[in-house]
């Protein structure tokens, strides 16, 4: 009798593991949920549906684009368990420079009279490459000096803004090349996020450089004996944040048909936002594009939202820092929660 209850449990079916759910699913229920709550507020305090304005959508989406392109690189640095506070700033230095090199010779104030009507490849090389200096800075200062990331990009973001006003005392430069102008006219600004989201989302998840990126968030220690240079890594990191700021600048440039000095301002949050709200761990070692690109369209329904039923831009502030916190928090319950699994 023995013998044959144990021949039964041998062949006993193996237990079925619970399916896990992508994260982005939760987080896809979080952006139908916030735009049923605009819907139906906009039906109760408007009189007119949130949803049904082909127009208004259209403008929602242009406009997270650039925080997009932004969130894909804090994305990034978040994982490794740091932070960019300079991004902002970055986005109007870049702005600013790029826009001095596509300017129009009709222009007679020109910041540069004898570089005017350059091809469209130089104004946005050179924004690039500035946005690629200042993150190589950031990486560099963590890397070798091991500073916190938080100070290191807090200078940065000083740094950046203040040579965004000193670049041209704190005039605006605008005129630029029609070619230039087409960099932020039309759907270009939502395509140029959606390839650069495509392009990381593959990096992070399908190659070498991704592997690495998660090791260092989830411990530095260990990754640094499993053989990667963690320094040289973390550069490479902060360095695409840079550059990613740096396209964001062109774009915003493009868009406006002018640089100041007072753009990005605030930027580097709402990426931030957006990124949290996509389900980046701030302890580093999670997340992923997919999710963030998510909370970058979470975070411009939000905005549309508000402004569609007319709330002041104060409230909209506060709602905002209440959602990160919220997010932080609830991180902070799952990381416990696993922990408690394991």
């Amino acid at each position: 009798m023995a013998t044959q209850n144990t021949d039964t449990a041998s062949f006993a079916p193996p237990e079925k593991k619970a399916r896990r759910v992508p994260p982005e699913v939760s987080i896809l229920t979080i952006l139908v949920v916030v735009a049923a709550v605009f819907e139906i507020l906009g039906w109760i305090f408007q009189g007119q549906s949130f949803l049904a304005n082909p127009q208004r959508l259209t403008i929602m989406i242009l406009q997270v684009s650039v925080i997009g392109i932004i969130a894909v690189g804090v994305t990034q640095v978040i994982i490794t368990g740091g932070i960019d506070l300079s991004s902002g700033s970055v986005v109007a230095m870049t702005a600013m420079i790029a826009m001095s090199f596509a300017q129009v010779s009709t222009y007679a104030r020109a910041v540069y009279p004898a570089l005017t009507d350059l091809p469209v490849l130089i104004p946005v090389a050179v924004g690039l490459g500035i946005g690629l200096l200042a993150g190589l800075i950031n990486g560099s200062l963590i890397a070798w000096t091991g500073i916190p990331p938080f100070i290191a990009t807090l200078g940065m973001m000083v740094t950046a803004r203040g040579i965004a006003k000193w670049y041209t005392k704190g005039q605006p430069i605008s005129f630029p090349t029609e070619s230039f102008a087409k960099i932020g006219s039309g759907v270009w600004p939502v395509v140029i996020f959606l390839v650069v989201a495509l392009i990381f989302h593959i990096a992070l998840r399908y190659t070498r450089y991704g592997k690495f990126t998660y090791a260092i968030g989830a411990n530095p220690q260990a990754a640094r004996v499993s053989g990667i240079n963690v320094g040289r890594h973390l550069i490479k990191v902060y360095a695409i944040a840079g550059t990613l700021a740096g396209l964001a600048g062109i774009v915003t440039a493009a868009r406006a048909q002018t640089a100041q000095a007072g753009m990005g301002m605030m930027y580097e949050l709402d990426a931030i936002a957006a990124t949290v709200i996509g389900g980046t761990s701030l302890t580093g070692g999670q997340g992923r594009i997919t999710g963030t690109v998510i909370g970058t369209v979470i975070l411009g329904v939000m905005t549309s939202g508000f402004t569609f039923l007319r709330i002041d831009a104060y409230y909209q502030e506060i709602v905002k820092g209440i959602i990160i916190v919220a997010a932080v928090v609830l991180d902070v319950y799952r990381q416990k929660k696993r922990t408690k699994k394991v």
